[in-house]
């Protein structure tokens, strides 16, 4: 499991609301930042991803290692949070 995963969403993202989803159905844990809510945030999701658009996960592992998943890819996040 990881040891920590971070969504970086906005209110109006469907795709943010599936990857919430399957994370819950999972039992995997998870921090949200609502980038709606916290748009200083934005530089940070920015720098991780090189992408701008949402939802951003960031997987954490015991390692420290990062995994950064852009959009609602379950080909990369199933495996990351397994």
């Amino acid at each position: 499991m990881p040891k920590k995963v971070t969504i970086f969403t906005t209110n109006t993202c469907g795709y943010c609301q599936m990857v919430k989803k399957y994370l819950g159905a999972k039992g995997v844990g998870y921090e949200e930042v609502n980038l709606d809510l916290f748009p200083h945030r934005q530089a940070e999701a920015l720098s991780l991803s090189g992408a701008l658009t949402v939802p951003v996960t960031v997987v954490t592992k015991h390692d420290d290692s990062q995994e950064v998943i852009v959009g609602y890819n379950l080909a990369k996040l199933a495996p990351a949070v397994a």
